[in-house]
């Protein structure tokens, strides 16, 4: 249920419209289903299953986050070198684009 209302809350913070555009865009369809397919296998009772397919999805839908928040982790002390490579790394494994074409 946590996921369904992380979604409620994106809508409030950016908007019911926004919302909508962000999971609606043709390059973030295929993540959008598997978020979806994941929630409605969890509600099946298929809980590994669908944890691994919502994963899945929340890695196409904001994969291009990655990059975003590598550099503000690479800030914190200690850990925040480490933090940044592994997220750069993610980024340019979901294809390395920056947030220019994001909704927000």
């Amino acid at each position: 249920m946590g996921n369904i209302l992380f979604v409620l809350g994106l809508a409030l913070i950016i908007g019911l419209p926004k919302t909508v555009l962000f999971f609606t865009r043709r390059p973030k369809l295929k993540g959008t289903a598997a978020f979806t397919g994941g929630v409605v296998l969890i509600l099946l009772r298929w809980p590994l299953v669908g944890f691994l397919v919502e994963l899945y999805g929340i890695f196409i839908l904001f994969g291009d986050f990655f990059a975003t928040m590598g550099s503000f982790a690479g800030n914190i002390p200690v850990i925040g070198p480490y933090l940044q490579m592994a997220l750069n790394r993610a980024s340019q494994a979901s294809g390395g684009q920056r947030n220019a074409e994001l909704p927000v």
